[in-house]
């Protein structure tokens, strides 16, 4: 027995040893990294693929949220579902958006408002089937900052689908479902960003 502990000794002191030791550790550590991020990869792709049913609307597209800008014609060209998101791309300096009521829309008025972003990126989620009010709450919104957006109801699924057998109360899981993915998505975008080190959208 004190033969085999002066052996063990022996052998992790000798350079050689502690080298081959070291790199076997750091090699094992990669594979684990690497193992990791495949999983996570895994994920991130499974997830992004289920969840595309939600959309993200750009106000504005290209042009983003800006004075002199037709947002009602913007508006009638998209359609909006519950679990969607609207985001506004700006100056963050110099423009912001409220959500209002539409007396605050009809009257460029935040006074009651209903929500303030200021971040120059922000993504609101769409979370009711109703009409929203947005303007610009530093005076631009009498220079066309304004849009309202009407949400529906998500579309029934599929017939003989899931969703539509697992509860007899119609609509209403599928919407959880998807609103749950949606939130599912985003927190797997934030971290994937985070992980790969690509930074937000």
């Amino acid at each position: 027995m004190p033969h085999s502990i002066i052996v063990q000794k022996s052998v992790l002191h000798h350079p050689h040893s502690r080298k081959k030791a070291a790199a076997t550790i750091t090699r094992d550590c990669t594979m684990v990294s690497s193992s990791a991020q495949l999983i996570f990869f895994c994920f991130f792709i499974l997830f992004s693929a289920t969840a595309t049913t939600a959309t993200d609307h750009i106000v504005g597209a290209n042009k983003g949220w800006n004075p002199s800008i037709n947002y009602t014609l913007w508006a009638n060209n998209q359609t909006f579902y519950v679990g969607d998101l609207i985001s506004f791309r700006y100056q963050k300096t110099q423009y912001n958006v409220f959500e209002v009521n539409q007396t605050g829309y009809d009257n460029c008025t935040t006074e009651g408002a209903l929500g303030n972003w200021t971040s120059g990126k922000d993504f609101i989620p769409l979370n009711e089937a109703k009409r929203y009010y947005f303007i610009c709450g530093n005076g631009q919104c009498f220079n066309g900052m304004k849009v309202t957006i009407l949400v529906h109801p998500l579309p029934p699924p599929p017939s003989g689908s899931i969703a539509a057998n697992s509860t007899p109360s119609g609509s209403a899981a599928p919407v959880v479902f998807h609103k749950g993915l949606v939130g599912l998505r985003a927190f797997v975008l934030a971290f994937a960003s985070i992980w790969f080190g690509s930074g937000w959208i």
